[in-house]
């Protein structure tokens, strides 16, 4: 039987890989393959992720590259980057899409960074959620003598530990991500 503590680690661990990709989604002015990875484009019909269907590179710090398996999708592979979220013209030159990332402005810098710490927080008050979710499945095994009432105040001493490594590995990826924006 596994514990609550090691149920709601697993759960954690899975708190902190999102907030990782959802960062990775945040453009900081330097170019990073990671910046398309929601980006989906519609292949004859079918919603298809653009890491899918295509090669993309770094070829300098400003500028990506996506060179499609397929050239006739190239249409479709630019129609699906104008739409998207990231806010980068694609430029076409029959062959690959180009996107320059554009200079980073300090009003850009100071409003991702809130965006930053927006995601950060969130991911916090989900790990707190499941600290509480697993604090009342502790004192539910305990009332069943499931758990004694030491074991209980263990298995509660140890959630917290995971709570608050939690919590400083999610300051720690948010602060790395600032300081990786304010490079630029």
């Amino acid at each position: 039987m596994s514990t609550p503590r090691e149920k709601y680690e697993e759960k954690m661990a899975k708190t902190l890989n999102v907030l990782k990709e959802d960062l990775n989604s945040v453009r900081a002015g330097r170019a990073n393959a990671a910046l398309l990875d929601q980006i989906v484009v519609d292949y004859y019909g079918t919603p298809t992720p653009l890491k899918n269907m295509s090669n993309i590179s770094v070829p300098d710090p400003r500028t990506l590259m996506i060179s499609p398996f397929d050239p006739s999708t190239i249409k479709d592979i630019e129609k699906a980057l104008q739409v998207s979220t990231i806010g980068i013209n694609p430029s076409n030159d029959g062959k690959a899409i180009r996107l320059v990332m554009p200079p980073v402005t300090e009003e850009t810098r100071k409003e991702k960074t809130k965006v930053i710490k927006k995601m950060g927080e969130e991911s916090k008050v989900a790990v707190r959620n499941l600290r509480r979710d697993a604090n009342e499945e502790v004192k539910k095994l305990q009332k069943e003598g499931e758990f004694t009432e030491d074991d209980e105040k263990d298995e509660l001493e140890e959630i917290q530990k995971l709570t608050d490594k939690c919590m400083k590995d999610i300051d720690n990826i948010v602060a790395d991500k600032e300081k990786e924006l304010m490079e630029l």
